[in-house]
């Protein structure tokens, strides 16, 4: 019962809200699965992309993301084997240091972020053939998904470890703020939060405990000149996430319904909704 309350309130007021009813209508659609997993290329011309109602669905998929913010120019990580056929990943001929990600699901489910046999996100120790076991057993399960094997990015000071994420909430083109998580796994770690000027706010979600004041990546500028020319290509709103790396910043992914609106703090709601109304008006 306690669970419950929690649950109730931590997704109780106006952005959880508009989060869900985006959810309900962009996923309680028969052809929402279709629209979602048709897969793209950047050559596509953009009314290829928005042919469809809601056609921002098409960008929850990885492999999608990744095509469309490289069809605008943004770098993304260098893509060494993609498909269904896991059996097929040469893993004898992948670098040592190496990331496996599910093209679609959330909540870094299935997630390899690999160090010379070693997974970052949940500290163990993988062969290959433990790896491909998961693999199978998912494209079992699932017909639509596929699975991306990319470089494991290195930091801005040439380190290899989990990468700080950039968190951009972005509202057709306008930036509400920057959640910068140090995580330690997909499910703990620190975060803070700032304006578009790096200015330290107040905590707009509480999923993570607060960190401290940190300078900006070298590549900040470029970072949100990309997330705009993103989120104004989007149109509606989007958290659109990003890493600093020794090669600038790298583009991560689309986030529609993030947390399905949980965790926002009375501060967080207020900001998000402000952007949400003057910037996205009437729209999902």
């Amino acid at each position: 019962m306690l669970n419950y309350l929690r649950s109730y309130l931590d997704h109780k007021g106006p952005y959880p809200a508009k989060i869900r009813a985006r959810h309900q209508e962009f996923w309680n659609d028969p052809n929402a699965e279709h629209v979602r997993n048709t897969l793209m290329d950047a050559e596509h011309p953009i009314d290829e992309w928005t042919n469809v109602k809601n056609w921002q669905r098409r960008l929850s998929n990885k492999h999608n993301a990744r095509e469309f913010a490289g069809k605008f120019g943004c770098k993304v990580a260098s893509l060494f084997w993609e498909g269904r056929d896991v059996e097929n990943i040469n893993f004898a001929g992948l670098p040592k240091n190496y990331v496996i990600r599910p093209t679609i699901g959330h909540s870094s489910n299935y997630v390899f972020i690999m160090k010379d046999g070693y997974n970052l996100f949940d500290k163990k120790h993988y062969q290959p053939a433990e790896i491909l076991a998961i693999l199978k057993q998912q494209v079992a399960a699932n017909k639509h998904v596929y699975f991306l094997v990319e470089e494991f990015l290195q930091n801005e000071q040439g380190a290899t470890e989990i990468l700080k994420d950039y968190k951009i909430f972005c509202f057709n083109g306008e930036i509400a703020c920057i959640w910068v998580i140090d995580r330690l796994s997909p499910t703990t770690g620190a975060a803070c939060f700032y304006d578009e000027n790096w200015n330290m706010i107040k905590q707009v979600n509480k999923k993570y405990k607060l960190s401290s004041y940190q300078n900006p990546p070298a590549c900040l500028k470029d970072m949100l000149n990309q997330a705009k020319i993103l989120s104004k290509a989007y149109k509606i709103f989007v958290r659109i996430d990003f890493y600093a790396t020794n090669n600038g910043a790298v583009f991560g992914e689309f986030t529609p319904t993030p947390s399905m609106g949980g965790n926002t703090t009375k501060f967080g709601q207020k900001l998000l909704m402000s952007y949400w109304d003057k910037y996205c008006p009437n729209l999902i």
